[in-house]
C-alpha cells in the first residue's frame, strides 16, 4: 500500500511539473508585432494618395494661397497649357480664368482653369499642381461670366492669357503666376495677374496690347 501510495504521489508531482513549465513558456512567448498600420491603406492602396492629400491640406490650412503656389511644381502657364489642349467637340478653347487652390480632403493642390470654346461652351479643368496631371473637367453656367464679354472677345485677342502671365512674372521679377482672370477694356480684354513673391503677392494688370500697366 505505502509503495502504490508513494507512486502516485510522485505522478502527480511529474504532471504538476510539467504544467508549470508548459505555463511559464507560454507567458514568456511575445506575440510577433503587427506590420499593419493602418489596415484601410493596405487593403486599397489608393487610399495612400488620399492620406497624402489630406497630409498636405492639414500642413497648408494656416497658409494663403499665394504661400503655397509658390512652392508648386507646375507653373500657372504649364496648367493653361494642359487644359486649352483639352478639346470639347473637336474645338480648342480659350482660358479665360484660373485660380490656385490649396489641397483638400478630396483634392490635391490644383489649378481650376475655365476654358471658352468657340460654340460658347464653358469648362472648368483641374490640373494637379505637382504632377500636371489634368483629373477633372466640370461644365460652367457661361451666363456668370460673360455679362460684360463675348465669346469672340477671347476669340480675337491679340494677348492670350498664357502671354499675359509671363509678362507679369518679367515685371514681378523672381514671382511666380498663381491667379489669372480677363477683364473688358473698352473693346477688347485685359488681364490681372496675381504673383507670388518670396515675402508677399502682387497684382499686375496687362492691357490688350500687351503691356504691361503702370501700378
Amino acid at each position: 500500500m505505502k509503495t502504490t501510495a508513494f507512486r502516485l504521489t510522485a505522478a502527480a508531482g511529474l504532471l504538476a511539473l510539467s504544467a508549470g513549465l508548459a505555463a511559464a513558456q507560454t507567458n514568456t512567448t511575445t506575440p510577433a508585432p503587427s506590420t499593419t498600420t493602418n489596415p484601410d491603406l493596405t487593403k486599397n492602396p489608393e487610399n495612400t494618395g488620399r492620406a497624402s492629400t489630406a497630409t498636405e491640406a492639414t500642413q497648408d490650412k494656416n497658409l494663403k494661397e499665394w504661400q503655397v503656389a509658390k512652392s508648386a511644381k507646375i507653373g500657372l502657364a504649364q496648367a493653361i497649357a494642359t487644359a486649352e489642349a483639352k478639346a470639347e467637340n473637336n474645338e480648342k478653347g480659350k482660358a479665360i480664368d484660373a485660380d490656385f487652390e490649396k489641397a483638400d480632403g478630396k483634392n490635391p493642390a490644383h489649378y481650376a482653369i475655365k476654358v471658352v470654346y468657340p460654340s460658347g461652351k464653358l469648362v472648368e479643368h483641374g490640373v494637379n499642381a505637382d504632377t500636371g496631371e489634368l483629373y477633372k473637367s466640370e461644365n460652367q453656367p457661361i451666363e456668370r461670366y460673360f455679362t460684360r464679354l463675348k465669346v469672340s472677345d477671347f476669340q480675337n485677342a491679340k494677348v492670350s492669357l498664357k502671354d499675359a502671365i509671363a509678362l507679369a512674372e518679367q515685371k514681378a521679377a523672381g514671382g511666380k503666376a498663381y491667379e489669372a482672370e480677363v477683364e473688358r477694356e473698352g473693346n477688347a480684354v485685359e488681364y490681372e495677374i496675381k504673383v507670388a513673391l518670396t515675402d508677399r503677392e502682387q497684382e499686375v494688370k496687362v492691357g490688350p496690347d500687351g503691356k504691361v500697366k503702370n501700378d
